[in-house]
């Protein structure tokens, strides 16, 4: 058996797998993440740590399992931000995770030296405050103390491998979420890191996703309740990851999207996606593929602040969300929340509200949210298609896509058939322990085909697509319109 542990915004995901990757059983463990004004997003590692633990010992103890029959661990976690660590591997301040968008003077600085068709071209990605590398600039630039004691940087999964095997490394998918990897040579990118100003010797090794980086720690065992044997495998980004669990591995297969905290549409190739600054391409944890991707900030993370905000339970909301319209009403949501990646990386972006009537109520709030979400996707699925790229079937995994509401919604304004897989929620666990299994020979990627399959199809419907798309250049509008108050507003005292 495999344990996988997936490191998400809002906790630790472990799952107890099949040699061949079938899920067997899952446990959530979350943990707090500090959202401030300012753009700042950060959360504490040894959280991060601590849920693996918990969750670890939590999934034996619900299964029954014993710890012998573990044959590995494999991790996914989130990607784009910067674990800072002294020279005995302790964090020296709280990560810095995907949403923070502080570091926008130090994107100005690399910009100096790097156009972004140029850092486009070189990392795949434009030069943007969401990575990890302006994150690191502006720990240097802004906290001299904790910088003077930096000498590691890693990504999430990174520091929760090391804490399990006293190994720190990076795989090529992560590595591609930091602003500094040349995805086409598959190294760290020499001369965006000269142009950072920031010591080389700070970029941990690159692996394999499948590389077996060793086994557990005898501390690490005592702390897991594992043996000291259990081996220990690289892992990958989320967002590659949930393409394995997607059963994404190969041109071929069909393009999917996540509705998770963050929310994006992706899909397989065997050559970076063409240079559009709507999208951009993380590598892929399949060797020698790519995985070209269109991710906003808050998909089913502007769900989860509706709720919160309005006050009432998410399937409160989207059942009085049924029977009402949006868009059609001239009602949009942008959904800005943490400014933007796809399509218009725009950190000064906010989630703003147009239309607003009278008579709305909390049901068209929560309408306008999800069209929001699948609106702006349609702008990046439009980037794609103009590209070259069409389809005319995606998946869905993730939270977000238990709603059948919603996954109409998308059939409709994107003119695809939706389907919704059997795992969804557990989708990254899914593809970490394929990545697992693959990693220690007992299956192969195209296991993850199998290991998941359709259980609802949503059809468009014509007449509600030529709204949408109607509704779509209004929406685009609305952003093109916004976008200079976006980068004037200046917060009241």
């Amino acid at each position: 058996m495999l344990i996988a542990h997936d490191l998400g915004t809002t906790g630790n995901k472990a799952s107890l797998h099949t040699d061949s990757g079938e899920l067997l059983a899952a446990v959530t463990v979350r943990y707090p993440a500090n959202f401030a004004e300012g753009g700042i997003a950060e959360q504490n590692p040894e959280d991060w740590w601590n849920a693996v633990v918990e969750a670890t010992r939590k999934l034996l103890e619900k299964t029954g399992a014993d710890p012998v029959s573990v044959a590995g661990l494999v991790v996914s976690g989130q990607m784009m931000g910067a674990v800072l660590l002294d020279s005995d591997y302790a964090p020296v301040r709280p990560a810095i995770i995907w949403a923070d968008t502080r570091s926008t003077a130090q994107v100005d600085s690399l910009l100096k030296h790097f156009s972004q068709l140029q850092a486009l071209d070189i990392l795949g990605h434009q030069l943007n405050s969401t990575y990890s590398l302006s994150k690191i600039m502006w720990v240097r630039d802004h906290e001299p103390d904790a910088w003077a004691r930096v000498r590691h940087f890693g990504l999430a999964k990174d520091f929760i491998v090391h804490r399990l095997t006293g190994r720190l490394h990076t795989d090529p998918s992560d590595a591609s979420s930091t602003n500094a990897f040349d995805i086409k040579a598959g190294t760290w990118s020499e001369p965006i890191i000269e142009a950072s100003g920031l010591p080389r010797s700070i970029f941990p090794e690159v692996v394999d996703s499948t590389h077996v980086v060793g086994t557990l720690t005898s501390s690490a065992a005592a702390a897991l309740g594992l043996p000291a044997s259990t081996r220990v495998v690289m892992g990958g980004g989320d967002g590659p990851i949930a393409a394995v669990g997607s059963g994404v591995v190969a041109p071929e297969d069909p393009p999917y999207v996540c509705m998770g905290t963050s929310t994006w549409i992706s899909f397989a190739t065997t050559e970076p996606a063409a240079a559009d600054p709507r999208i951009f391409t993380f590598s892929h944890v399949v060797p020698g593929l790519y995985v070209p991707t269109a991710t906003m900030q808050a998909g089913g993370g502007a769900v989860q602040w509706a709720s919160e905000v309005l006050g009432a339970p998410v399937p409160d909301l989207v059942a009085q969300a049924q029977n009402v319209r949006a868009a059609d009403e001239g009602l949009f949501f942008l959904p800005y929340l943490m400014g933007e990646r796809s399509p218009y990386f725009n950190p000064d972006a906010a989630g703003t509200f147009a239309g607003l009537s009278r008579h709305h109520t909390t049901g068209h709030l929560m309408r306008a949210v999800m069209e929001g979400v699948a609106l702006n996707l349609l702008v990046c699925l439009d980037a794609f298609r103009e590209s070259g790229f069409e389809t005319e079937t995606i998946d869905a995994i993730g939270g977000g896509a238990a709603s059948d509401l919603w996954l109409q919604i998308m059939a409709d304004a994107w003119g695809v058939t939706m389907r919704r897989r059997s795992v969804v929620e557990e989708g990254n666990s899914l593809g970490a322990a394929v990545v697992g299994a693959a990693g220690l020979g007992l299956t192969d990627f195209a296991a993850a085909r199998t290991l998941s399959h359709v259980t609802a199809t949503f059809e468009p419907d014509a007449a509600r697509t030529a709204l949408y798309r109607e509704a779509v250049g209004i929406f685009r509008d609305a952003y093109d319109r916004l976008e200079p108050w976006f980068a004037n507003r200046k917060p009241t005292r």
